[in-house]
Order: structure tokens, then sequence, then C-alpha cells
């Protein structure tokens, strides 16, 4: 692992080691991925200001997340299917998180149960709630997600209805895998990954498998998707959720300001601006375009956090020069995760943590709390 000096190291050692159709899955946008693309392209088009001859011996990427001590402003994101880059993946992420000392967020869509993962790991962990049709089981998962000790509820709000990926219909994108002759093909090209999954505890969806209807026999991720998330989701759910859930709320999938002044009325401790890595309204703005003006909105209300194309430490640093309390960053563990387990999310972290470190010391910042829009340069 220590050969790998960059993420992009670890997205190429995962998309050799992983099948197709579960590292498309990660990497994939809706339909022309123009937002999935512009994330990226806005993020790296932000220059970042070079200092000289300030004293910065001492520096810590150290800071508070949520009022909770974390070694650098990150969290990881909540992505769906993790066991399906690595067999237990998410546990191992989780893992990694902890002993990294930031959070990590379990999906609702996780391979994983909630329960799995608590009883694998030493400390709280957040969970990410999507809401179905039925809100007796989205009780229940509030439920066992506070049973579990979970610190915070991250509920998304932008995926009532699920944007289209064309590469998921044309990879046959089942759980558990579609037996297609080219993605049985592609998998036995694979021993290291058939291994790890085949020794793994679960192969399909453990949030769900023996508790909602349907999942015995799932024939279409997307179609089953469609089917059971809920169009109907309003302001009302999130006030039901508040009122049920007896820790911290996180609202997921703020990328307009009249949504996020509504967000901060909610009682909410923090929002995440983002637009779902690019994977639903293709066409929204980038994420770090819309971080801005949020930020100036109600940033002095409720934590803002950002979600969108974090690959670097300098993408760390970029998002919180324009206002963000701490990011969120699926793609760049997972690439991580599907490169080499839990070692491999362990080397996203500590990539994405050096390089914030030299980017703080050649803008001439010691501390999380001095970066701010004067370590950007002017006009960017």
């Amino acid at each position: 692992m220590k050969m790998m000096t960059c993420i992009e190291d670890l997205r190429e050692a995962a998309r050799r080691r992983v099948p197709r159709q579960f590292f498309e899955y990660a990497e994939a946008g809706s339909y022309a991925e123009q937002t999935l693309h512009g994330n990226r392209a806005d993020l790296e088009a932000i220059k970042l200001r070079q200092r000289i001859l300030v004293d910065v011996s001492h520096r810590t990427t150290a800071t508070t997340i949520l009022g909770e001590p974390a070694s650098l402003p990150l969290i990881l994101a909540p992505i769906g299917l993790c066991g399906m880059q690595h067999g237990d993946g998410e546990i191992l992420a989780c893992r990694a998180a902890q002993a990294a000392g930031i959070p990590f967020t379990l999906s609702t869509m996780s391979i994983c149960s909630i329960e799995d993962v608590a009883g694998a790991v030493d400390k709280p962990f957040w969970f990410q709630l999507y809401v179905m049709k039925d809100r007796g089981f989205v009780r229940a998962l509030i439920e066992r997600a506070a049973a579990a000790k979970c610190s915070a509820l991250v509920l998304t709000v932008d995926l009532q209805i699920l944007g289209q990926r064309h590469r998921d219909i044309k990879n046959g994108m089942t759980v558990p895998p579609a037996w297609r002759i080219k993605n049985i093909i592609d998998m036995a090209t694979k021993p290291a990954w058939l291994l790890s999954v085949a020794r793994a505890k679960r192969k399909t969806f453990g949030n769900l498998a023996g508790h909602i209807g349907g999942m015995e026999d799932v024939t279409s991720l997307s179609h089953w998707t469609a089917g059971q998330f809920d169009a109907s989701l309003n302001w009302k759910d999130v006030e039901w959720i508040a009122s049920l859930w007896p820790g911290k709320l996180i609202l997921k999938g703020i990328l307009d300001v009249e949504d996020a002044r509504q967000a901060a009325k909610t009682g909410a401790a923090a929002l995440v601006v983002s637009n779902h890595g690019g994977r639903q309204l293709d066409g929204a703005p980038s994420s770090i375009t819309a971080l801005p003006p949020i930020v100036d909105a109600v940033g002095s209300s409720i934590e803002v956090f950002f979600d969108g194309g974090i690959r670097s430490g300098q993408d760390l640093m970029r998002a919180l020069a324009l206002g963000a309390r701490a990011c969120l960053s699926g793609r760049a563990y997972v690439y991580g995760l599907g490169a080499g387990g839990q070692a491999g999310v362990a080397r996203a972290i500590e990539i994405i943590r050096n390089e914030l470190d030299v980017s703080m010391a050649l803008t001439g910042v010691k501390g999380i709390n001095e970066i701010d829009r004067r370590v950007i340069v002017a006009g960017d």
C-alpha cells in the first residue's frame, strides 16, 4: 500500500481487482454524467494561495465534528454495496476510519447490517437513512440505529426518485450478482475479490433482508429501488424522523439556499451540501459552486458539511476555505477498499491527511481554524 501515492493509484488498483459491475456502480453518475464531472472540474479550478516564510513548524489537522474530536475534517460518506467492493467492506472501512480518528457513515443500502458493524467495532458510527414507503420499517431502522448506539443519523433527502445510471443497467447490476456470462467471466478473473466475498458474512443488503418484502429475490436493483423509495418525502417527514431520533440529525443532499434555510429551521445539527456525487439530477450545480452561498446564508446557525468530488487533501482544503466545517468523501475510500480492504481504506485516509498537512504548510496555515477564503487565489 505504501506504493500507492495518490487516490488515483488506488482507483486503478480497484479497477483491476473489483468486477466491473461493482466498480462502475461506485464510479458512475446519472445520465450524461455532467454533474459528476462538474464536481471534479470545479474543485480543480480553485487555486490555492502559496505563502512563504511563515513558521509552520507546529501544525495540526485536528478539529471537531459535531462537537466530537476528529484527527482531520474528513468523514467517510455512506456508500451502498461496500461489501461488494470487498467482503465485509463496511466493517473494514469502519475499522479504518475509527483507527484514523474520523467518523464512518453506514449506508441503509449496505451489505453488512447495522448490527454486523456494531458488533465488530469498538466505537459508535454514523448511520445514513433512506426513507422507504413502509414507514414502520423506517421507524424500525431508526430504532435499530439507536440500539446500536450510532452517534448521528444522516437523512438523505435527495433520493426520493432514482436518477438513471446508464452503466448499472448495461452491467446488469443486481445484488446478489446477476449470473450473466460476461459477469461470470469477469468475476473469475478476480480471485482475490471472489475469496473475500465468499468469506464474508453477507452477500445481500443486510439492513433489508428479512425485514422488508421483496429483498429475498432482487432481480433489478434500480427497479427495486424505484418501487421502494418514497417520492412523497417532504419536510413533515423530516420533523417525524427528528421526533424519533434521540441523537444528532444531519440532512444530506442540500444544493439550494432556500432549502438550506429550511433545513436550518428543523433543529438538525448539520446539513451536507451535496448533489449525491452526481448520481441524481444531472445538470445540477457542482457541490463546490453551491457551497459558498449556502455557508453565507446559514453557516452561523448550523454546521455545514461538504460532499462532492473530494479526491485529495488539496480538495479538502478548497472546500474548507469556502466555508465547510468538514467534508465527506465516498469514492476515494471505496477505491482504497477495492484495492486492499481495510489497509486500502487506511491508505486513502493517510494520503488525504498527508496532502492536507503539506498544503497547509505551503499556504502558511497551522490549524484547521485558520483555513478560510484567504488561502484561495483572488478571483477563484
